[in-house]
């Protein structure tokens, strides 16, 4: 006799951190008639206004969430945050945790990964890395690129999931390991969008027409998605925020720190990290990382 097997679609979701990225990841497997259990933010307002939005509830705590949901999507800001979620004390993700999936796309540490893996396993959860290689836009419309790390099980729970949030995947390999190429992804975007801004800040110097400029990059080896997606707006100055200039200090610090663990000296990287963090220094922190070109043009800085 066959037995009918359940749907994705029936699974019980949850969403916990509900930025940019895991509110519209959340509206999207919405949108497409998954079941949003529960969502959960601790800043209380943006957790009650998706709700309303979505037909769903606010989890009160933690704990809650994994008692609502069997499986769990975190996009929370940084390692401490990743860690505060999945503590072993107090209000935690981990209670209740018993055979739920947890799918963790925030840029953290692999060494932040491989803990949060570890603490799962020892209360009969599952994790799974999936890091996101896109932006707002993409979130919002089920296109992101997904870089997955953890163990087969986990992938294929996921996968219904993860194929209506993204346009493509890949997986890399053991837990930890998606992390370290999502970690260098951003190392190299981000120093490919600080040398942009200096090539048109000397460009704007010299009083070349920037328009001209680039079109003349877009054909050349200059060339860059960079170029694409932010060099039209370092020259307007339209920094509206998709990737923040906080975010991609801290994510070149990660690279950084990888750097150093295995004795590699990265000057460009470096330099890089020092000019994000000169924007969140000045205030400028919550700008898109466009808005680097605020420090190189002339008359802006």
């Amino acid at each position: 006799m066959n037995q009918t097997l359940p749907s994705p679609k029936d699974e019980s979701i949850a969403f916990v951190g509900l930025g940019r990225m895991g509110a519209n990841m959340a509206r999207r497997l919405n949108d497409l008639g998954y079941r949003i259990a529960a969502v959960y933010d601790t800043h209380a307002p943006l957790a009650a206004a998706l709700a309303g939005e979505l037909g769903t509830r606010v989890a009160g705590s933690l704990a809650e969430v994994s008692s609502l949901a069997r499986v769990v999507f975190t996009v929370v800001t940084d390692d401490a945050a990743m860690l505060s979620i999945f503590s072993r004390d107090g209000d935690s993700l981990l209670a209740n945790a018993g055979g739920r999936l947890f799918i963790n796309c925030a840029t953290v540490s692999p060494r932040t990964h491989l803990e949060v893996a570890a603490r799962a396993e020892e209360v009969g959860a599952e994790c799974l890395e999936a890091c996101m290689a896109s932006s707002i836009t993409q979130a919002r419309e089920g296109s992101l690129y997904l870089m997955t790390a953890g163990s087969d099980t986990a992938l294929a729970r996921a996968m219904p999931f993860l194929k209506d949030l993204s346009a493509s995947s890949r997986h890399i390999g053991a837990a930890g390991s998606a992390s370290q190429v999502k970690a260098l992804v951003n190392m190299v975007m981000n120093i490919n969008t600080a040398g942009l801004a200096e090539g048109l800040g000397l460009g704007a110097a010299l009083g070349l027409d920037l328009e001209m400029l680039r079109e003349v990059f877009s054909q050349t080896g200059a060339d860059s998605r960079v170029l694409k997606t932010d060099g039209a707006d370092m020259q307007n100055r339209d920094h509206e925020c998709y990737f923040s200039a906080a975010h991609a200090a801290k994510d070149s610090g990660i690279a950084l720190s990888l750097a150093m663990e295995n004795g590699l000296n990265l000057p460009l990287a470096a330099a890089t990290k020092a000019q994000y963090d000169r924007m969140v220094e000045k205030g400028l922190g919550e700008l898109d990382k466009s808005g680097i070109a605020e420090l190189t043009f002339p008359g802006r800085g």
